[in-house]
């Protein structure tokens, strides 16, 4: 369940009659538990209340009670015995008129009245699994108000389907942004009259809705007329006193859909509702999806956090004008000085859906700007930051229309925050008929004509403000010297993902520019835009973007072109979790970038440490990787960089299935012991590695054919073999004449190092362990033949998994590794005897304690939840060893370790290049030292994977 879903859930909740038996467990059903987890409870399996009530292990403990007895009941909950042994998160009470409840780790509570309760469900959100911010808690009017909306816009389709249509979507959504503005204005005193507008509504229409839409059109035709047209435009005397708002929101049609008597009471219900609780930059980004039939499923999970945006505008700009505000003091020179800058900066969001990024922006810029103000002495001065200077384009429509409405709304609070009620109304109505959203395709328009280097006028007004788009070359601008900051949440879209549209969009970009470039995620279409535009302006862009761009094989592709154009990364926020209001959705980890051909000193970099905290760090240059350092890109490698042993890729079958076998396979093939130890061996790749799951092969050596030929099945599946690789492509044809052999015949004489090429990205070490003589390692993983413990050391540290992460990237969201790119780069300082014979030590007991576990697989025993704790131990031991080896202690965090990495690859590729024996042209991934082809057995026909997880 999302945030919307739940609010709903509590709401009907709250309207049946209360039933004190029952209460408990429709509460915890409106939350996301499901119906076995319910009746778990109802049978006392799983409820350990000792107090009568229902208490959920970990969760929350509820007593209902006699009447006027709430808050002895909530302090009875709270000394319970059990409610602590349970480490139940909340506590609550209720009679069914009075209702309370408390957060026992922070000590917040609630109090109302029963009825009330839907009105704080935000901050039970934790209990289906949400991890929430304070600020949901404090505005779920918003939740409540799209979920209302949401209703009424479902229920409106029901009876007018034609509205659905892609003829009449449009209408339909420009018919919503005119009642939000209706809801708003008749609570802010902007319509004369608390509740004129549903009032009136619910007056002039007939109870059964027959002309429910003829009352509203009515009155958006007196929005639309000025007072001394209305009585040749035919507006009644009942609409006479609704005031002339024009901005084009009311101008066109004033159609509005015909309404059942079901639709009339959800109009009527959203209407009685307290807008003036609105919260514009929460409140748009939500009431988007009510219009989005893609998104309409996960109402409510498009909420972005104002701290998540403000990790993007701070840095950007908003840092430097507090820190000039807190350097002008009482200057009146230069807080006016402050003040003519500020009504010159432009912020321009090229991807921004509902103007989530706008309205924070113009809001700070306001806060900043009465302070300045109240220091002047003009606390009631009319603001100088035009809303026009706050531009965007968003490719649909209906969120453009809400960007606007968006920040409409947000002028009009923060002039009555700032100047006052009285004043605010005053210079409110009518509104403006500039459109500064543009509708359409960012990663094709001109941003230059959209967001000039200067100015903040509009030559051409708009004729609808809420649906047209302005054609973006009529945009004038008179405001020489300002400066430009971009930014925004861009749509990401991995390469796999995007559709064909989508793809010409970056062939536009990119084709001439950088090859390779199908591989791009969507997202870095806007980062060579914003690169263009910042050539061009006085300008600085910030994204919140995929980490993945930031990381391996996208690097080399995107980040030179962004580089040799002039441009250098000023600020920079490493990889965190970007996570919405879906229940138990933990996000897309994101990254922060801000590029600019000017960058101011010195660059910052933020990142968190293991406590959620923010820490900034600072330095000359910030790399494409996110680390401060020298820009460096990481290259593949033929040959290891440091004195490390090869690592090669596994053995590729390219045999359909033929040399694979299953234990029952194995066994199906009758062959004597002395047979089977001559012809099979066990095979491990990723998957069989880390599950623990078993499988053969046929391993056949040249000198023993004779006799394999003389084994029916043996002899059946080489043939077979024979067949497909001569109907494949040129690698397998070439191979054709060993059909009893994989394409490459590598195996260990001792012992073999396998490391999986793909694992999940939740374990907090990579997975990599030792295999016995006579193990087949397959194309699914790499391999150490006979290589010394100590680099299974290297492998399992947490400075080899950043590393990985870091220039290798993921696959999905699965470490992906690669030896050419990820451990024939991977610099290591030059090792003593006793830095090996330490980390040999270290490696061991890593290996002890896994085998302590016996018969516990890798899958099991690295389980972030459930790591044995001297296991954990012994890695963690591992990872101080040889960080000391690094930098004589340990590393603060993976920002720190990607530091000195990235500084000791810069030196040890440096002193190679002076080395002629080490500038051999890099091999394909997958061929080593000792391979029989050269070959890329890329074409591994009939190969049957198995996911690694």
């Amino acid at each position: 369940m999302n945030a919307v879903e739940i609010e709903q859930a509590i709401t009907d909740l709250a309207e049946q009659p209360f039933d004190p038996a029952q209460f408990p467990y429709a509460f915890l059903e409106a939350f996301g538990n499901k119906a076995t987890t319910i009746k778990r409870l109802r049978a006392g399996a799983s409820n350990k209340s000792d107090l009568g009530g229902v208490l959920q292990t970990s969760n929350i403990h509820i007593l209902t009670c006699d009447a006027g007895q709430v808050t002895q009941t909530l302090a009875a909950l709270k000394a319970s015995p059990a409610t602590v042994k349970a480490k139940a998160k909340f506590i609550l009470a209720t009679d069914g008129a009075d209702f309370e409840a408390e957060e026992l780790s922070s000590g917040e509570t609630v109090a109302c009245a029963f009825k009330d309760f839907p009105d704080h469900f935000g901050f039970f959100l934790p209990l289906a699994g949400i991890s929430t911010v304070r600020q949901i808690s404090e505005n779920a009017f918003d939740i409540r108000a799209t979920s209302r909306l949401n209703r009424l816009y479902v229920e409106l389709l029901k009876d007018n389907p034609e509205w659905g249509t892609a003829q009449r979507r449009h209408d339909m959504n420009h018919f919503m942004a005119r009642l939000i503005f209706c809801f708003f204005a008749e609570d802010t005193d902007i319509f004369i009259g608390k509740g004129r507008f549903t009032e009136t509504v619910a007056q002039m229409s007939a109870k059964d809705s027959s002309n429910t839409h003829d009352v509203i059109g009515t009155l958006f035709l007196a929005m639309n007329t000025q007072k001394e047209d209305r009585p040749t435009a035919g507006v009644p005397r009942w609409a006479e006193d609704f005031p002339y708002v024009n901005g084009q929101l009311f101008s066109g049609s004033i159609e509005a859909p015909r309404f059942s008597r079901i639709a009339r009471s959800y109009l009527l219900h959203v209407g009685g509702l307290d807008w003036t609780r609105i919260n514009p930059d929460i409140f748009g980004s939500m009431i988007q999806a009510v219009a989005e039939d893609e998104e309409r499923g996960e109402l409510g999970m498009h909420y972005t956090s104002v701290p998540n945006i403000l990790k993007v505008l701070n840095p950007l700009f908003l840092d430097d004008l507090r820190a000039k505000l807190a350097e002008a003091g009482d200057n009146a020179r230069m807080l006016l000085n402050l003040r003519k800058r500020m009504a010159k900066i432009r912020v321009f969001d090229p991807a921004c859906g509902s103007g989530n990024f706008l309205v924070i922006a113009y809001k700070e810029m306001r806060a900043i700007e009465a302070e300045l103000n109240r220091r002047r002495g003009e606390p009631d001065r009319a603001s100088d930051i035009p809303l026009t200077n706050f531009r965007g384009i968003e490719l649909r429509d209906f969120p453009a229309e809400i960007a606007r409405l968006a920040l409409v709304i947000a002028e009009y609070q923060c002039d009555v925050l700032y100047r006052g009620q009285k004043l605010a109304l005053a210079e409110f109505l009518p509104l403006r008929n500039e459109n500064w959203i543009t509708c359409g395709n960012a990663l094709r328009l001109d941003w230059l004509s959209i967001c000039p280097p200067t100015g903040v006028g509009v030559k051409v007004q708009a004729d609808d403000l809420f649906g047209s788009p302005l054609d973006q070359a009529e945009i004038d601008f008179e405001n020489e010297g300002g400066e430009t900051y971009i930014c925004g949440n861009p749509p990401y879209l991995g390469s796999r993902d995007q559709k064909d549209e989508q793809k010409a969009d970056l062939r536009l970009l990119f084709d001439k520019r950088v090859g390779n470039w199908k591989s791009l995620d969507y997202v870095a279409g806007w980062l060579m835009k914003a690169t263009d535009y910042c050539t061009n302006t006085r300008s600085i862009a910030a994204f919140v973007t995929t980490n993945s761009i930031c990381q391996g094989l996208q690097v080399p592709v995107l980040w030179p072109a962004i580089f040799t154009s002039g441009c250098q990364i000023e600020f920079a926020h490493t990889s965190f979790r970007w996570a919405n209001l879906a229940s138990h959705n933990a996000g897309v980890t994101v990254a922060i970038v801000g590029i600019t051909t000017q960058p101011r000193s010195p660059r910052r970099l933020f990142s968190l440490d293991r406590s959620g905290n923010t820490i900034e760090r600072q330095g000359s240059h910030i790399n494409a990787y996110l680390a401060l350092g020298e820009s460096v890109i990481v290259e593949k490698a033929g040959q290891p960089l440091s004195e490390i042993s090869e690592m090669t890729f596994g053995n590729t079958p390219i045999d359909g299935g033929l040399l694979l076998l299953s234990r029952d396979e194995r066994d199906a093939l009758q062959l004597t012991p002395a047979q089977q130890r001559r012809f099979v061996r066990r095979i491990v790749g990723s998957a069989e590695f880390i599950r623990g799951l078993e499988r053969y092969c046929l391993w056949i050596e040249d000198q023993h054919l004779t006799e394999a030929h003389t084994i029916a099945p043996l002899a059946q599946r080489i043939c077979g073999v024979r067949d497909l690789r001569l109907n494949g492509g040129k690698t397998a044809r070439d191979i054709a004449g060993r059909a009893h052999q994989f394409q490459r015949m590598f195996i260990g004489k001792n012992a073999t190092l396998v490391v999986p090429s793909v694992s999940s990205e939740s374990r907090e070490y990579l997975p990599c362990g030792y295999e016995p003589a006579g193990t087949v390692v397959s194309n699914l993983a790499f391999a150490l033949y006979d290589a010394p413990l100590w680099n299974m050391a290297l492998i399992a540290s947490r400075l080899h998994l950043v590393w990985i992460a870091t220039v290798c990237g993921k696959l999905e969201t699965r470490y992906r590794y690669s030896n050419t790119l990820g451990w024939n780069t991977f610099p290591v300082p030059i090792l003593t005897e006793k830095n090996k014979a330490d980390l040999t030590r270290c490696a061991e007991d890593i290996l002890l304690a896994r085998e302590h576990h016996f018969p516990a697989t890798i899958a099991d025993l690295y389980d972030p939840d459930n790591m044995p704790a001297d296991l954990r131990a012994a890695h963690d031991r591992n990872d101080e060893v040889l960080e000391r080896i690094y930098i004589g202690r340990r590393f603060r965090n993976d920002t720190e370790r990607l530091e000195k990495l990235f500084e000791l690859y810069t030196r040890m590729t440096a002193e190679a290049a002076k080395r002629p024996s080490l500038q051999a042209s890099p091999r394909k991934r997958g061929e080593g030292a000792g391979s029989r082809s050269r070959k890329n057995a890329a074409d591994n026909t009939g190969q049957r994977e198995l996911t690694a997880k």
